[in-house]
């Protein structure tokens, strides 16, 4: 976590004593070349509002409580080969989505891109502005 990441996240209290773990998720932390805009797609895909934002790192707060996103800017940050289908990748974010068709459309006029490859019928998988891939889900699949 960067210091501008640390300073910003939100405490989420001392992790309640059980015998799965001991830590609780502070927050997700995307690396990225532009924060700010790549924190602005997400905004707007998730109706989630910014806390902080500069040059350097933004972060969106979960309107429902849960852990908040992040967005760190990396020299000479590089996109996934997502797009190829033997690809490799750090991470996705999936999400379910009401209307898989709608939501879809509206990530892409937002500049999501479709790869052509895709793994299955239930789930979309699309590309951020910054490379990432991320899923929508129907609800009810």
């Amino acid at each position: 976590m960067t210091d501008v990441a640390a300073e910003q996240a939100t405490p989420v209290g001392p992790a309640e004593q059980n015998d799965t773990g001991f830590a609780r998720l502070a927050m997700v932390t995307i690396d990225c070349a532009d924060p700010v805009a790549l924190a602005a797609f997400y905004g707007a895909l998730l109706g989630w509002e910014t806390r902080h934002v500069d040059e350097r790192f933004a972060i969106l707060d979960n309107p429902e409580g849960g852990s908040p996103l992040g967005f760190g800017r990396v020299s000479g940050y590089r996109p996934e080969p997502w797009t190829e289908p033997d690809g490799g990748k750090h991470f996705h974010l999936d999400f379910y989505v009401d209307d898989l068709e709608a939501a879809t459309a509206r990530a892409l006029a937002l500049g999501a891109t479709e790869p052509t490859h895709q793994h299955g019928r239930t789930l979309k998988v699309l590309i951020d502005p910054a490379g990432h891939p991320f899923g929508l889900a129907p609800l009810d699949a």
